[in-house]
């Protein structure tokens, strides 16, 4: 597979879904095209509990922290999580995002992403939002990284 590079600067994404989602599917798709444009991304894997993914970022500290849902649920787990980096003081500054299935019916979506932003999502993405969104949002990040390792694969939780 020939590997497509980005314009834009390598970025590190700390990529997981809900401490609810079992769903992994969705993970591994983002996670090769994300290193397919030249990305590093360390992937929790599905059911990641808050504790463990503040301690990963703690550890790692991405650039870019992914949610991803699947479940119809990611609004309920996007709110715990957000609320657990946001707490901490070595992650609350990390960018964050959050897409996929975040209800499990349309009505309120408004509403539900309002609530997302305010706890401090920078990007929250509707189910169906092309992968390429993240690119874009990854671009626009500012320089963080520095000459930081990679910080690829994929973690137990």
């Amino acid at each position: 597979m020939q590997r497509m590079h980005s314009p834009e600067p390598s970025r590190r994404v700390l990529l997981t879904t809900g401490s609810s989602d079992a769903h992994t599917w969705n993970l591994v798709h983002l996670q090769l095209f994300l290193e397919e444009h030249g990305h590093s991304v360390l992937n929790l894997g599905p059911c990641v509990p808050e504790r463990l993914l503040v301690d990963t970022a703690r550890m790692t500290s991405p650039d870019l922290v992914v949610l991803s849902s699947v479940n119809g649920h990611g609004h309920q787990d996007g709110l715990r999580a957000a609320r657990a980096l946001r707490a901490d003081e070595d992650t609350r500054g990390i960018p964050m995002v959050i897409g996929g299935l975040l209800g499990i019916s349309p009505d309120g979506a408004e509403e539900r992403r309002a609530e997302l932003l305010a706890a401090g999502y920078d990007e929250v993405y509707a189910d169906g939002t092309a992968p390429t969104a993240l690119l874009t949002h990854l671009g626009r990040l500012g320089e963080r990284a520095g000459a930081r390792g990679a910080c690829t694969g994929r973690a137990a939780a």
